[in-house]
């Protein structure tokens, strides 16, 4: 124990001090740790190279081994994956403040000039409750850009995946005056009312899909708002918009954190979705799967799927009492560790056994994978 104590803080001291330090210390530990270690030590160089003085990180340090070129986006994604959260919030308020990369939050040119990708996404959902005005907007719009990307290059195959295995012989619903959704086409509207003309502008028309009303499936997602789960939850908001445009099922849609709240109207807009998250804070998955439960109706034709990395924040028994209840009611419940195209998990391994062990699905799927999981249990 002592050697693993005089190891943690020999480490500790190595981030302190920085690697081109007068007398460089190595990492030492298992490979995991000491590649995590000098991750955080790039993650620390980014950010204090850029400080004055006669700090050790002056300006002409290069960083670690990796090869990876952080950007703003990157570093803000990887520090709150790689650090308790309390230091992470310490190094993004230095980062914010102190270290002139406020351009994120105070110049909507810089935002626009960003590549809206993956990263910049994450680190949007990371930062907006600090951003207001036209950024805030700009945001908005990077948002739905990637949410689009994302969901044009997933909705072909997701659905040849559950529709191939539930009904060969489906198409696709038609468009015509007598299914037309007219609430919804005037609720999403609303935005381009023109007030000359006293009109609103239908620049998209919505159909409701007829087929549903002779179907009672459903697909309830809940979604953990931690913030490590990032990348899992746009990948949730765009799959929850996929699934509620198939013909066989119908949607139902909440994010939680110690509170719940319901988005199921909003299931076929993922950009509102992701701008309505609120990352960090408490866990209480137990509490957000009992209202899971509630939306139940037939549990043969249901399926309950649990986005979260399993770290509850209360008593386990709740959860795990909710969940054999799901289970044994018919209903089909799955957690998902995570929903990427990498379905590389970190979880509660302990919690996910016990799961397991009680008929739930507990693992990490790319979203196709998801789709073919839909698509056998409702085939």
């Amino acid at each position: 124990m002592n050697e693993i104590n005089s190891s943690n803080a020999v480490n500790r001291w190595r981030l302190i001090l920085g690697g081109l330090s007068d007398r460089q210390l190595e990492f030492s530990g298992s490979e995991r740790d000491i590649q995590s270690f000098r991750d955080m030590e790039q993650l620390l160089d980014y950010l204090y190279s850029r400080a004055q003085g006669d700090d050790v990180r002056s300006e002409d340090r290069k960083g670690s081994l990796d090869k990876t070129q952080l950007t703003a986006a990157k570093w803000i994604t990887k520090v709150r994956t790689l650090f308790p959260k309390q230091t992470a919030e310490v190094l993004e308020k230095h980062a914010l403040e102190e270290f002139n990369m406020t351009e994120l939050l105070t110049d909507k040119k810089i935002l626009e000039q960003m590549k809206p990708d993956m990263d910049l996404l994450k680190t949007v959902l990371q930062l907006k409750h600090l951003m207001k005005g036209e950024v805030l907007e700009t945001a908005k719009m990077i948002a739905k850009k990637v949410a689009d990307e994302l969901r044009q290059k997933l909705e072909n195959d997701i659905r040849r995946s559950i529709l191939g295995r539930i009904d060969r012989n489906s198409s696709s619903p038609v468009h015509s005056a007598r299914n037309l959704d007219i609430t919804k086409t005037i609720r999403r509207n609303l935005k381009n009312y023109n007030a000359e003309l006293d009109k609103i502008i239908l620049q998209d028309i919505y159909f409701s899909n007829r087929v549903k009303k002779y179907n009672n499936k459903r697909v309830i997602i809940a979604i953990d708002e931690s913030g490590s789960m990032t990348g899992s939850i746009i990948y949730s908001a765009v799959m929850a918009q996929i699934i509620s445009n198939l013909p066989f099922a119908e949607i139902k849609l909440v994010i939680f954190d110690t509170s719940i709240v319901d988005l199921s109207e909003q299931a076929d807009d993922p950009a509102q979705i992701l701008m309505s998250v609120q990352l960090g804070g408490g866990t209480n998955i137990g509490k957000a799967l009992a209202y899971c439960e509630q939306l139940i109706q037939t549990p043969a034709h249901t399926c309950v799927l649990v986005v979260t990395d399993l770290y509850e924040g209360a008593p386990e028994k709740y959860l795990l009492n909710t969940s054999k209840n799901i289970i044994e009611s018919g209903a089909k419940l799955s957690y998902l560790t995570a929903l990427d195209e990498e379905a590389n998990a970190s979880f509660d391994r302990h919690l996910g056994q016990k799961l397991a062990d009680m008929g739930a699905f507990v693992g990490a799927l790319t979203p196709e994978q998801l789709g073919d999981y839909i698509g056998r249990i409702f085939s």
